[in-house]
């Protein structure tokens, strides 16, 4: 988002990998619901979102269940409602397509949480940042990127963790 005086500031991206899914259940991939822990510690997200002051304009949430089910409760606990676009491209285990997904993002959009899966996650943080995150279930990662556009400029690690393990 460029501002008055033309220089341009940071976009932030909030990547979150999915909370802990069921593998008890007899459905698809897709289809996959969260687990107890995962129900558990998705709102745990939300509330350090919240916290830090990182509540986005706008949510690119995976099409599998698991993702969806990890907004809703991460949304839950932010302090305003944030529009939601579920993308069939967010659900991809590649880093490129993923960076694909944030590139299509209006560059007038200042915060954007993407809700993804492994490895994707990963190589995204890493091609991103150049350093590599361990992103297990309700990870987050905040990236400050430049540039012009999503899809152009440099990302900027600002924090990576799980707030479920801070507390």
């Amino acid at each position: 988002m460029s501002r008055k005086d033309g220089a341009m500031s940071a976009r932030t991206l909030i990547v979150i990998r999915h909370a802990k899914s069921d593998w008890s259940v007899g459905v698809s991939d897709r289809d996959r619901p969260l687990a107890p822990r995962g129900r558990r510690q998705a709102p745990l997200s939300g509330d350090w979102l919240a916290s830090q002051g990182l509540v986005p304009d706008l949510a690119l949430v995976s099409v599998a269940a698991r993702a969806r089910q990890t907004w809703e409760l991460v949304s839950g606990r932010l302090p305003r409602t944030v529009p939601v676009e579920v993308r069939e491209a967010a659900y991809t285990f590649d880093g490129v397509a993923l960076r694909a997904v944030i590139a299509e993002v209006d560059p007038g959009v200042a915060s954007v949480a993407l809700v993804g899966h492994n490895p994707a996650v990963e190589e995204l943080v890493e091609g991103l940042t150049g350093q590599w995150v361990p992103m297990p279930t309700s990870a987050l990662a905040v990236i400050d990127i430049s540039g012009p556009t999503w899809g152009a400029g440099a990302g900027v690690l600002r924090w990576a963790g799980r707030p479920a393990d801070l507390s």
